[in-house]
């Protein structure tokens, strides 16, 4: 209970617990980047891995629970440091200029990170919702070759597409500043504090360029 009551109450506490967030989600990114972009090179591995992660057990019903926890978590905790931050900026700013002390990505992670939670909220009501729907509200039998199909009709739309490239602009401008500051958070500022700041950057461009590219090939080739 003391520990728990540190994350909360400490002001590192918060910033070590926000950081492990973030890593647990970034590893997320990366393993569904993977299953998604077999959709782009073969239809019936993508069934196949899709198929698993929607049937099997400890997926749906252990580490499904520990992702949605992770992304509820990690915005929570990001607003309370937010509104904590701001109110420590208000007293600093007006001795010093914001903008000279702190990057561009910093001062509008909020915004960044309100985009990317109105996103997701989209994207659960495309993709989550209608599979829980489907599995225990109709009760249909499981098709393993329904899933590249279902992904494809929803990339038809242009619109979606657009929202899809959008928000993964919003993530990469979040993460330019979101790696680096996770690293920090957990003390990692020694010899090797350029080398993941050259990581977090190619992360935060490459993770979201992949997640663009496969909405833009689905809407075109699907």
């Amino acid at each position: 209970m003391s520990l728990i009551k540190e994350i909360f109450t400490s002001s590192v506490g918060r910033k070590i617990a926000m950081a492990l967030s973030a890593f647990f989600l970034m590893v997320f990114l990366l393993q569904h980047l993977t299953i998604n972009l077999t959709s782009v090179f073969s239809e019936e591995l993508f069934n196949e891995l899709s198929h698993f992660m929607g049937t099997n057990p400890v997926v749906q019903f252990i580490l499904q629970p520990v992702l949605i926890f992770g992304v509820v978590f990690h915005f929570v905790m990001g607003f309370a440091l937010e509104i904590k931050n701001k109110k420590a900026r208000e007293v600093s700013y007006a001795k010093n200029n914001g903008s000279a002390n702190s990057s561009w990505f910093s001062r509008n992670m909020i915004w960044s990170g309100l985009f990317i939670l109105f996103f997701l909220i989209f994207h659960f009501k495309d993709f989550w919702v209608p599979e829980m729907v489907y599995k225990y509200v109709q009760f249909k039998p499981s098709d393993p070759n329904r899933y590249y199909h279902e992904v494809v009709e929803m990339f038809h739309s242009p619109l979606r597409v657009g929202v899809y490239i959008l928000a993964f602009v919003f993530l990469t401008l979040h993460l330019l500043h979101g790696f680096s500051s996770a690293f920090q958070s957990v003390g990692a500022n020694n010899k090797y504090t350029e080398s993941l700041k050259m990581v977090g950057k190619v992360y935060a461009i490459l993770v979201p360029l992949g997640f663009i590219f496969i909405a833009l090939w689905l809407h075109l080739n699907g």
